[in-house]
């Protein structure tokens, strides 16, 4: 699933393509993209709208209107958004929704396995919307040893289950989470309540660090994920443990190794990250 440094990186590439461009035409073929909500429906109230901003909270693209409203987009597990400037063909595999821009070019929207949502949300009702699903942006200023101390002080579940909880900071995954860890030099099992001071601020400085490193890189590509361009990103080929079971640390050569945390596969370094 694309993660902050994914959606960060599909935020920077479209955004001067998109901010100032009115949605002249919109198409979406796949009733499950908006469910609930009926897809003809959405597409028309979309038709006209003009972008005023482009954002990210957590994993969701913030596509913000002049009229105040906000289309939220989920890429979920395998949703790319890719731009096709004028007079570039659309016809792409998997593709769900095109919208066509008042200067001829086109934002495809393709998701293989569907997960991926829209969502267009009037402007009293983002707020609340996203205020129940997401806590804070780990690369903002408010993000604070303080703050994380408090996140994690009553978590009973392991750290790396703690930090995988949207609730408890916005837009960590699996990948980032594991590179964090390993920077901070702590176990993926290690219960979230009992990490002391000096490991709360390793893991701060560790989360900013491996997020930085991924959005430097254009995100990782290890099967789905692409820029808006085509491209793959190249994050896959500098990670310090995610899915190199096995290979010798960077930093004491000890062989990774994998385990399982809140059911998701984990990698870390017996010899960096002891419990």
């Amino acid at each position: 699933m694309p993660e902050l440094p994914e959606v960060e990186t599909v935020r920077r590439r479209l955004e001067p393509a998109l901010v100032g461009r009115s949605f002249e035409h919109v198409e979406i073929y796949d009733v499950r993209l908006t469910r609930p909500d009926d897809p003809a429906e959405v597409a028309a109230e979309l038709t006209g709208e003009r972008v005023a901003a482009l954002e990210r909270r957590g994993k969701y693209l913030v596509v913000r209107f002049e009229s105040g409203r906000v289309l939220l987009i989920h890429l979920r597990m395998t949703g790319n958004l890719l731009y096709a400037p004028a007079g570039e063909p659309v016809d792409v595999p998997h593709r769900r929704a095109v919208v066509k821009l008042d200067d001829g070019s086109d934002v495809v929207y393709r998701d293989m396995r569907r997960f991926g949502t829209w969502f267009l949300v009037e402007p009293d009702a983002l707020d609340p919307y996203l205020a129940t699903r997401l806590g804070g942006e780990p690369l903002g200023r408010a993000f604070t040893v303080k703050v994380l101390s408090e996140k994690l002080a009553n978590r009973k579940a392991p750290v790396k289950a703690a930090l995988l909880d949207q609730r408890t900071l916005a837009g960590l995954g699996n990948i980032y989470v594991d590179e964090a860890l390993w920077r901070a030099r702590i176990h993926p099992l290690r219960p979230a309540r009992e990490l002391a001071g000096d490991e709360i601020k390793a893991l701060r400085d560790g989360i900013k660090k491996a997020l930085a490193a991924g959005i430097a890189r254009q995100g990782a590509t290890l099967r789905d994920y692409r820029q808006p361009d085509g491209r793959s990103g190249s994050m896959q080929k500098e990670f310090k443990v995610y899915g190199r079971d096995g290979e010798p640390c960077d930093r004491c050569g000890t062989p990774i190794e994998k385990t399982r945390v809140a059911g998701r596969g984990t990698w870390y370094c017996p010899a960096c990250q002891t419990r």
